[in-house]
């Protein structure tokens, strides 16, 4: 069995999207669903919190969105979150409390957890970055395979057909992705795993590991 499920990867009190992810097993099963969440979660957020400048865009009144981004349809911007100069967010995005979406970041059918950190030449596309993730400069998801096949999650213990020809990445609670990684489809970061810069990751990466390159990967010691 793939170990990758929704509650080995994230602590769901830290997002809006706890709805949506405990109803499936694996957070890829939450993809398709994430726009229509969205306008149901919309749909119920406080005016008094929240302003609504399109019909499908809830921006929480403490959060901070640069003049120069674009926010795009079916999006929700949480609590003291920060889109910056340039930010291109297409749509079906979930900004949690707190995260940081950065200049030139562009982000397509994702759900981003309070906390996350985006800040810096970032594309993120059908993806889910749990709690407190954060990528480096120039760090990006890759979420379709060169030949346009379904992507399949292969791990040590296994592999998993999902049937979608769309699927970045799905990083667990506190992962670190180093500066100018690529994260190939299908690519599962485990809880607090770090990523060397300059990586070309796939598969299932375990928790609390270190990832060198492909073939070498160390566990975090304890401190």
């Amino acid at each position: 069995m793939i170990e990758a499920r929704v509650e080995s990867l994230f602590d769901l009190s830290h997002t809006a999207a706890r709805p949506l992810l405990e109803r499936v097993e694996y957070p890829w099963q939450a993809l398709a669903g994430i726009g229509g969440f969205i306008l149901e979660l919309g749909a119920g957020l406080p005016a008094g919190e929240y302003d609504h400048p399109a019909e499908t865009v809830w921006i929480h009144k403490t959060a901070r969105v640069a003049p120069t981004a674009f926010i795009g349809e079916r999006v929700i911007i949480g609590a003291e979150a920060e889109v910056r100069h340039c930010a291109f967010i297409r749509g079906s995005a979930l900004v949690g409390a707190g995260a940081v979406v950065g200049n030139s970041t562009e982000l397509k059918n994702v759900i981003l957890f309070d906390g996350v950190q985006v800040p810096h030449y970032n594309y993120v596309g059908d993806s889910i970055l749990g709690y407190k993730a954060h990528m480096g400069a120039g760090a990006i998801t890759s979420n379709v395979k060169s030949d346009k096949t379904p992507v399949v999650i292969r791990s040590a213990t296994g592999r998993m057909e999902t049937g979608l020809k769309k699927i970045g990445a799905m990083l667990g609670d506190l992962v670190e992705i180093g500066c100018g990684s690529v994260l190939n489809p299908g690519t599962v970061v485990g809880r607090e795993s770090s990523v060397y810069p300059l990586s070309a990751v796939r598969g299932v990466i375990p928790p609390r590991s270190i990832y060198k390159k492909q073939g070498e990967i160390a566990e975090k010691k304890a401190r």
